[in-house]
């Protein structure tokens, strides 16, 4: 058993003075804006125009998307197949990032989440109390 311990040590350390350290990947490059791409259940991607980095608009006009004036928004249209909206996606990321513009994704809130549910003190039959704001009191 102890031969074949030494030769292992020997191999590990033959392999530690030939074989170099693999290499450190660099920290990501700082970035002077951002852009929030979301991804709507209807497949749609886009973004409302007011975030959109005056920068960033030619990118995305050659990325594909398409200014959606009754939406104020730059969007990717759900025609385009999965695999073809996530080339022009990624390709449109890699051109933002190199202009120093940083990329972020989130999907949209489900629009049937429907209002905000009342206070348990604005229940019926419950009288306001004086710290409660006024909307609160109908």
């Amino acid at each position: 058993m102890l031969p074949r311990y030494h030769r292992a040590m020997d191999a590990v350390h033959h392999n530690a003075r030939v074989q170099p350290e693999p290499p450190h990947r660099p920290a990501a490059p700082e970035v002077g804006e951002d852009l929030t791409l979301v991804w709507y259940p209807d497949g749609v991607v886009g973004a409302p125009y007011r975030s959109v980095p005056e920068d960033a608009r030619m990118v995305l006009y050659g990325g594909r998307f398409q200014y959606s004036p009754h939406e104020a928004a730059f969007v990717l249209p759900a025609t385009y197949n999965t695999s073809d909206r996530a080339l022009l996606i990624q390709s449109a990321v890699r051109l933002l990032t190199a202009q120093g513009i940083g990329v972020n994704f989130r999907h949209a809130t489900p629009a049937s989440a429907g209002p905000p549910a009342r206070p348990p003190s604005a229940a019926l039959g419950t009288q306001p109390t004086a710290g409660t704001p006024p909307s609160a009191r109908r």
